[in-house]
């Protein structure tokens, strides 16, 4: 049936990778909203429409981003590995160690946005901030355009829809 809104489906687990890069998408949304509520917060101060903000992006954070992660870690990170790709191997070292600094930068970063959620800070440090934004910025530029092009042509069809089952029972969806 033709859709006649031309409203893209989103993709499914059946299509891991471009799931994984629609995540990359709503990842830069929140940091999005993350640094228009440190300019809202020096503005206005921490109001109703902040903490709102600020429990959205604690919410995205504290689950489907941390699913991300796994997503990549567990299944396609093993399942490049595997392809004995030695570039492949490399990218995945680079990545693993940025997951380590956005790690870290949320470790800083939560705290401050708990504070505000909860009505405890007026403010929350720019900087802390913008690391946090910059590290997921770098590692999207690079995963989008250089790693998940690669899991495309390493990657058989069986490697894609085990990675997609995985994902979906991650998140505890069911077929």
């Amino acid at each position: 049936m033709n859709d006649p809104f031309n409203i893209p489906a989103a993709p499914g687990f059946d299509d891991p990778l471009e799931m994984l890069q629609a995540c990359h998408g709503r990842i830069t949304a929140q940091c999005d909203t993350l640094q228009r509520l440190v300019a809202h917060l020096q503005m206005q101060g921490n109001d109703e429409q902040a903490a709102q903000a600020a429990r959205a992006i604690l919410r995205y954070f504290d689950t489907a981003g941390q699913h991300h992660h796994q997503d990549e870690e567990q299944d396609l990170f093993p399942a490049l590995l595997a392809s004995g790709d030695p570039s492949a191997a490399a990218h995945i070292e680079r990545l693993l160690g940025e997951h380590t600094q956005m790690n870290d930068a949320w470790r800083a970063l939560r705290p401050l946005l708990l504070a505000i959620a909860e009505d405890h800070a007026d403010t929350l440090d720019s900087g802390v901030a913008a690391r946090f934004i910059d590290c997921y910025a770098r590692h999207i530029v690079f995963e989008n355009g250089t790693l998940l092009p690669l899991a495309q042509t390493l990657l058989d069809d069986a490697a894609l829809q085990r990675i997609g089952r995985n994902m979906a029972a991650r998140r505890g969806v069911t077929a």
